[in-house]
């Protein structure tokens, strides 16, 4: 499996209510996680979106992302990565 490269992170800053109405964002299911630090392959294509926290994904060969609260953020199926959570996550989650 090759390794995907950090253009393939997708980072929208702070979208529109509107864009989050519109993407049911808050019917998603929430994820939580303090601060840590670990090794993450993305099964599947996953697309969060942020209420709190700090974190810095890497993947595999590339550099590193930042994101955190009031951030849409999709992550590529088969991306290996190393994720740091540098403030505890609360964030809403859509896989595939």
């Amino acid at each position: 499996m090759s390794s995907a490269s950090t253009a393939q992170i997708q980072v929208e800053r702070q979208p529109s209510r509107d864009r989050v109405a519109a993407l049911g964002i808050f019917e998603w299911p929430i994820w939580t996680k303090g601060a840590s630090t670990f090794p993450w392959v993305y099964d599947d294509a996953e697309t969060c979106y942020f209420l709190t926290g700090d974190v810095v994904v890497t993947p595999e060969g590339g550099e590193p992302v930042v994101m955190g609260a009031g951030d849409l953020v999709t992550f590529p199926a088969g991306m290996a990565c190393t994720r740091e959570i540098r403030a505890a996550v609360k964030k809403h989650d859509s896989f595939g």
